[in-house]
């Protein structure tokens, strides 16, 4: 498979800039009957589905549907780990067994829209994908599939996967599913870790998922050099649609592999053109300040805004929506 390589470019004409920020807390509370705490924890992707927004979280088994106007955050718990578990994290010891969904996607069917929350892959047991559609009620219904194909595929694809696989981020374009590899991983076997993009027909992996038709294949990988602020590399973290671009947020985090975290010196918002470089801007909180929330993901929030969520790598500290003024 053939592979284009962007550098990206900073850009002064650009301006990402918090302008709220609200913790997420969930409206009834922690339930230790769910194993749910009282508030959003590792957000890691949000879309717009049904009108409302959905936030999934890496080490929580729940979707968190925020009232965008409000601030009101309901949760639907997915299916539960071993022993009823829900949170997993080295405080608990059980870090291994979470399913790490890292990305949200809604994707269009002859059936109607769906929900997907894809694991990053970077390792089996995050091989799998939520699913969830919309009940005659409004409400999700959610159910959890392993998807063994599309992660082989993903990891043998070299010039997509790198050193170590991790899906970080979705979005549809036109007819394909575009899934965003995070290029955070550790050089190993002879191989560097990269930033990239793949396609894949959107149809057809619906099918996949819901009617065990064949894999689509992958299809036109493009790899990105993402940049460096302040000495740190920036890796990928998310992408969306937002005013006929699509922009992304990637972070200058120092984690030693894909399965560890670490300290976030910058974050950048930018955009990928479908042809050339990718440009980005240094994100700016409140004060005007660089910031270093870990922005994991990203949803259009109306003309000149992002809706952004923040992963603090916390397990007692709630995850927050912010509000991004983006121009340029």
């Amino acid at each position: 498979m053939t592979t284009r390589t962007w550098k990206a470019i900073g850009d002064s004409s650009l301006s990402a800039q918090v302008i709220e920020r609200r913790p997420l807390h969930y409206a009834a509370g922690a339930d230790p009957s769910l194993d749910r705490p009282a508030h959003v924890r590792a957000a890691s992707g949000i879309v717009r589905f049904g009108g409302e927004l959905v936030v999934v979280q890496d080490d929580a088994a729940f979707l968190a549907v925020v009232e965008a106007a409000s601030g009101v955050v309901r949760d639907v718990p997915l299916p539960a780990g071993p022993d009823g578990v829900r949170l997993f994290g080295d405080d608990r010891g059980n870090k291994a067994q979470k399913l790490d969904l890292e990305a949200l996607v809604v994707l269009p069917t002859a059936e109607g829209e769906l929900l997907l929350g894809l694991g990053s892959g970077s390792t089996r047991v995050r091989d799998r994908v939520v699913i969830a559609s919309r009940t005659t009620a409004g409400g999700l219904s959610p159910r959890l599939v392993s998807v063994p194909a599309l992660y082989a595929a993903l990891r043998a694809e070299e010039a997509f996967s790198g050193s170590e696989l991790n899906v970080e981020g979705a979005f549809v374009d036109g007819d394909d599913l575009v899934l965003v590899q995070r290029g955070n991983g550790d050089p190993k076997r002879g191989r560097t870790p990269v930033d990239a993009t793949v396609r894949l027909d959107a149809r057809l992996f619906a099918e996949h998922l819901l009617d065990d038709a064949p894999l689509p294949p992958l299809r036109d990988v493009v790899a990105y050099e993402l940049g460096h602020l302040d000495a740190g590399r920036l890796t990928f973290t998310d992408a969306a649609w937002h005013e006929g671009t699509i922009v992304y947020c990637a972070c200058a985090e120092a984690s030693p592999d894909v399965t560890r975290d670490g300290p976030v010196g910058a974050v950048a918002i930018g955009v990928l053109p479908p042809f050339g470089p990718p440009r980005f801007a240094r994100l700016l909180d409140e004060r005007g300040m660089p910031s270093t929330d870990k922005v994991e993901g990203l949803v259009s929030a109306g003309p000149g805004r992002l809706f952004g969520v923040v992963d603090r790598d916390d397990t007692t500290c709630p995850a927050e929506l912010l509000t991004i003024a983006w121009s340029g």
